[in-house]
Formats: structure tokens, C-alpha cells, sequence
């Protein structure tokens, strides 16, 4: 009696976390615009929905099964924020604002493959270089990481844009220059481990 209870709370568990992480991801797809692919995720969320929800109140004496739900639910949400990590659908938008503007900045960042809208600017202790750059979020924290070994000291600040028409920098970063870039450098580190 005791493992068929177990048993039951597991696959509440289980299933809940399941239904929870589809549902963060079908949410971010409709917020990336994906609607054909979140509507696809969203049948079997609700079938995973009715499914766990069903068994919790077919048992609803059973305290276990719905703090298995609970539970379930709490880690679903966690699963499916990683998830969405790991996905970095989208583009995201950096701003900087380099303390100095005779770097070369700008065209360093070109040659790693991101799209750069530089300018002028004047800050509180005077002239600055500030920076427009687009890049996949696949590529974000990478992207502080070349922005911080060039100027320590700049001042970063990114956003997700919500529409991305035309230009350069679409071009650029859909034509997959970046990933290039990548893969050369994985392929150097690789090569100079084997030494």
C-alpha cells in the first residue's frame, strides 16, 4: 500500500514537472514570436495538465499527492527557466560606453563578428565611445566577456528588442559570422591544449 502511494506521488512529481517546463517554454516562445511551435507545445501541456491534475484530485485525501503537485510545479518552473537558457532564443541589444575613445573598439568587436553601430558621446569627465551591438543571446556572455578584456572599465547595458527590420547588423548576425568566429576559436584552444 505504502509503494503504490509512492508510486502515485512520483509520477505526480514527475509529470507536473514536465507539464510546468513545457509550459515556461511554450510562454517564451510566444513571446519570441514562435506561435506555430507554442501552440504545438501547448496540446501537450494541457494534456500533461489534466493528466496530473486528475490523479491529485482522484486522490485528494491523499496529502502526498498534493505536495508531490506543489513540488512538481516549483521544479518545473526551475527546469524550464534552465531550458530556456540553454535555448537564448532571440537577440538582445548591448549598449556600451567606453571611458576611452581612441580605443580601437569597435573594430575589434567587428572582427570577432558582431554588428557595431558606434559614436560619439559626452559623459560627465568628457568624451566617450559609445556602442550599438546586436548578437544572438546565444552569444551574450561572450560578448561582456570581449567587451570587458578591451575596456574593464566600460559601462554595459543590454535589452531584449522586441522587433529587429533590416540593416547591416541582421545580415551580419544571420549570416552566421559569429558562430565562425566561434568554432575558430574552439578549434585554436583544442589545438593549443594538443601541444
Amino acid at each position: 500500500m505504502l509503494s503504490n502511494a509512492i508510486i502515485m506521488a512520483a509520477i505526480i512529481f514527475i509529470v507536473n514537472v514536465v507539464y510546468v517546463s513545457f509550459s515556461t517554454a511554450r510562454m517564451i516562445l510566444t513571446l519570441k514570436g514562435r506561435t506555430y511551435v507554442a501552440a504545438a507545445v501547448s496540446t501537450i501541456e494541457v494534456i500533461l495538465n489534466v493528466y496530473a491534475l486528475g490523479l491529485v484530485l482522484e486522490n485528494l485525501s491523499e496529502i502526498q499527492n498534493l505536495i508531490a503537485y506543489a513540488v512538481g510545479f516549483a521544479t518545473g518552473l526551475i527546469i524550464g527557466s534552465i531550458i530556456e537558457e540553454k535555448l537564448a532564443l532571440g537577440y538582445i541589444t548591448v549598449n556600451v560606453v567606453s571611458t576611452n575613445p581612441d580605443l580601437k573598439f569597435t573594430e575589434q568587436l567587428r572582427e570577432k563578428g558582431y554588428g557595431v553601430t558606434s559614436f560619439t558621446s559626452y559623459g560627465m569627465d568628457g568624451d566617450r565611445l559609445s556602442m550599438q551591438i546586436l548578437t544572438p543571446r546565444r552569444y551574450e556572455l561572450r560578448l561582456y566577456e570581449t567587451i570587458k578584456d578591451i575596456d574593464p572599465k566600460a559601462f554595459i547595458i543590454s535589452y531584449e528588442p522586441k522587433r529587429i527590420h533590416g540593416g547591416f547588423w541582421v545580415k551580419q548576425v544571420r549570416a552566421g559570422k559569429l558562430a565562425k568566429q566561434k568554432r575558430a576559436e574552439e578549434m585554436r584552444i583544442h589545438a593549443e591544449s594538443n601541444k
